[in-house]
């Protein structure tokens, strides 16, 4: 680990994210992206000069706002490839948006879900709670989801298959479109869990042929509180209310209610106005510098992190080489919490701990893991700092 860590690339945004300071390396965008000023400048603007209900008033401010909001629904639908923005549902989050599905569609006959064994608790608990028995595909030796094995898996009872687009722990690509074949050839539905896979990868629903796509906002540096459900048109028709109140309906008696359509069924209550106006201006900044150059800029960090850590015999690397903008590993001797500790004494900021995703931790048979992630944000400056800072958790431990 004494080889500097030597390369290039592409982008420089850093002094945009105001919340970096200089000789702060932040490295658990995994956990949640930091924010561009225009994703400041948007949620300012929307509580300072632009706030108003929407979907209600009749006066001048709230339809302007009522058009930004939907504004901020289209580019959601446009940024998934989304046939029609009617099939994008705000939600707080990607927990939500699971558990919305997991709720609100119909088993038709059908009790089972297909879920592997690197899932977030988000895509475990869910199910659970909604009554569905889970099925569990495993892993490739290098911690792929096993799609050989989940078409063994995938019966006439499985109603969906849910998977992670992109590992929170692991970084490990799911091969989606596969995925897709293998659930659809016996009939079921299939969700990608996308919030790691929307920040780094063009994401287009159409071409991956999932049913349901679920996103949140903070991971894709923009607000917490925000997320988006993608679901086809169809499917979305079938399915009822999970939650009941305003803006959700048609026409309430106290003898029953009639629902409004898709996705306003979905949003019930006063919506979180402003985290989507936050959530479009984040999506607008994505853009701006395009998914590939973030991907590339990403790949070069994490393939150069990898190659750093794999020069010491004391660390042990998790996941694919090719992983997506994520680098777990473990410090042998060394608890992932005081790896952390003695890193954020040098001003640098990682993740440790099970990541949510506890039952992974039993397939690597390990209580935690050390967590660095990036983003666009970051440069090879991070990487040295995370390596400087192995050397000082080296010299205290031995």
């Amino acid at each position: 680990m004494n080889a500097p860590v030597t390369f290039s690339t592409a982008l420089s945004v850093r002094d945009q994210f105001p919340a970096i300071p200089a000789g702060w390396h932040y490295l658990d965008t995994a956990a949640t992206a930091q924010k561009p000023q225009a994703v400041i400048d948007a949620i300012t603007n929307g509580y300072a000069r632009d706030y108003a209900t929407v979907h209600r008033g009749v006066y001048q401010r709230s339809s302007d706002m009522t058009l930004a909001y939907e504004a901020a629904r289209a580019a959601t639908a446009r940024f998934l490839g989304a046939a029609s923005a009617d099939e994008i549902v705000f939600t707080k989050g990607a927990t939500e948006a699971i558990n919305l599905v997991a709720y609100a569609l119909p088993k038709d006959g059908r009790d089972r879900v297909l879920l592997s064994a690197l899932e977030h608790h988000s895509n475990i608990v869910p199910w659970q709670l909604a009554g569905y028995a889970i099925d569990v595909c495993p892993l490739t030796a290098d911690g792929r989801i096993d799609l050989d094995a989940a078409e063994k898996l995938v019966t006439d009872r499985t109603r969906i298959v849910s998977f992670a687009h992109v590992s929170n722990v692991l970084g490990s690509v799911l091969d989606a479109r596969h995925a897709a074949a293998i659930a659809h050839g016996k009939g079921a539905l299939l969700l990608l869990d996308g919030c790691q896979a929307a920040p780094r990868l063009a994401v287009d629903v159409a071409s991956l042929d999932c049913d349901f796509y679920a996103l949140s906002g903070h991971k894709l540096y923009g607000p917490t509180g925000i997320g988006a459900l993608y679901g086809r048109a169809a499917l979305l028709e079938s399915m009822a209310p999970w939650q009941g109140g305003g803006s959700m309906i048609d026409r309430v008696t106290f003898e029953g209610t009639t629902y409004a359509p898709p996705p306003g069924r979905f949003e019930a209550g006063t919506p979180h106005i402003v985290g989507a106006l936050g959530l479009h201006a984040a999506i607008d900044w994505v853009e701006g510098i395009g998914l590939p150059a973030i991907h590339a800029h990403e790949s070069a960090l994490t393939r150069a992190a990898r190659e750093a850590l794999r020069r010491t015999n004391a660390v042990r690397l998790f996941g694919p080489d090719d992983s997506a903008g994520i680098v777990s590993f473990a410090y042998e001797g060394v608890h992932p919490h005081d790896v952390a500790t003695i890193l954020d004494d040098a001003g640098v900021a990682i993740r440790a701990g099970h990541h949510c995703a506890q039952p992974l931790m039993d397939v690597l048979g390990v209580p935690a893991t050390a967590r660095a992630s990036f983003a666009a944000y970051c440069g090879a400056d991070d990487v040295e700092a995370l390596v400087d800072g192995l050397k000082r958790v080296k010299r205290i431990f031995g």
